[in-house]
């Protein structure tokens, strides 16, 4: 896998903030497709209230007694007060409830090259429901037919969960509403039926036995999932030893359904995600046909070691271009987002 000399390729300087009050934090974790002869990112921005010595404040979104709309809301606590924790920087406590400390939006990106890209200056997709009132994240696009099924991670006091979108055109879209049950992410769409159903990979939370996993299920109608099926957990190895969950919706191939899953181990008492391998079998993704032991990427660069979050590679999207080249466009540090290509079958030839 070969990461682009220039990266990071977007930054949250190049993005700019949806509301006054409000900065940039990240521009990460994308989801991708090819649209209109453009490769299209859907970034995750993800935006902090502007705090001081005295305050630390922190963006939600707030709906009325009808749910119908939500409205941005910064909440400002006193940086002396006692009953507020700083957890990370990821989350604030106050009074015992707990804030995620950035909000996050969808915003379209587009490019010609794959390279340089024109970015929205407008949100595409801002909390639009209750169960997204602290934030909507990690755009993960799958294109079935004409249409584009967009999934993402909702995020509120009940938890996370996975919500459903689709468009044409990515201008207007339809919410088509929460298909799995919370706590659940990582969900990854395959593009086409499998022996007249859909697939999807996806990631419950599990704490109570056991590590959490990736696990499949399949549809008739994208909506109603049943036959759930945990289908591989975090290995025995130095990559993935804590959790494992979905990457990119997979993309078809001569040997199986390419999968390139995230894996999350400790390393030097902090957290360190990296990118591996796995091929599914075309008629039954059931089935496992090879699991790579070894990432095909991992930290290794400063933009990669050094940041929001350091020691993270992650993966929401990745496009084939002209049948042989493969795009992964990853975060780092949970921060930028980044470019690595490989040809598709020199990827293969990892497999037996």
């Amino acid at each position: 896998m070969l990461k682009y000399p220039h990266n990071p390729i977007i930054t949250p300087g190049m993005i700019t903030p949806s509301a006054a009050g409000l900065e940039v934090k990240g521009a990460l974790n994308p989801g991708v497709t090819i649209f209109e002869n453009e490769i299209v990112l859907l970034l995750r921005v993800a935006e902090a209230g502007i705090c001081d010595s005295g305050a630390v404040r922190v963006p939600r979104y707030a709906f009325n007694d009808n749910n119908t709309k939500g409205t941005l809301d910064v909440l400002s606590f006193n940086r002396n007060d006692a009953a507020l924790t700083l957890k990370d920087n990821r989350a604030v406590i106050y009074k015992g409830k707990e804030y995620v400390s950035t909000l996050s939006h969808l915003r379209l990106a587009r490019s010609t090259d794959g390279i340089h890209f024109n970015i929205d200056t407008h949100p595409f997709r801002v909390p639009g429901h209750p169960s997204e009132e602290y934030g909507v994240e990690d755009a993960r696009i799958t294109k079935i037919d004409n249409e584009y099924y967009i999934n993402y991670t909702a995020v509120s006091k009940d938890s996370y969960g996975t919500a459903l979108i689709k468009t044409t055109d990515f201008q207007t879209v339809r919410y088509l509403g929460m298909p799995f049950c919370v706590p659940n992410k990582d969900v990854c769409i395959f593009p086409e039926r499998i022996n007249g159903k859909y697939y999807a990979l996806h990631r419950p939370y599990n704490h109570d036995f056991g590590k959490s996993s990736i696990w499949i299920a399949s549809s008739y109608d994208l909506i109603h999932w049943g036959d759930h099926q945990c289908l591989i957990r975090p290995g025995a190895n130095e990559w993935e030893e804590e959790k494992i969950g979905g990457g990119a919706p997979p993309i078809k191939t001569s040997k199986g359904w390419l999968e390139i899953y995230h894996g999350k181990s400790i390393k030097n008492g902090a957290d360190y995600y990296s990118l591996l391998m796995l091929l599914l079998d075309l008629d039954d993704p059931r089935r496992v046909v090879y699991r790579g032991e070894v990432p095909v990427l991992h930290p290794s660069e400063p933009y990669e070691t050094h940041g929001f979050v350091p020691n993270v590679v992650f993966l929401n999207g990745m496009v084939l271009r002209n049948a042989s080249e493969l795009l992964l466009y990853y975060s780092a540090c949970d921060e930028t987002t980044c470019l690595a290509t490989c040809a598709l079958d020199e990827l293969l030839r990892l497999a037996p």
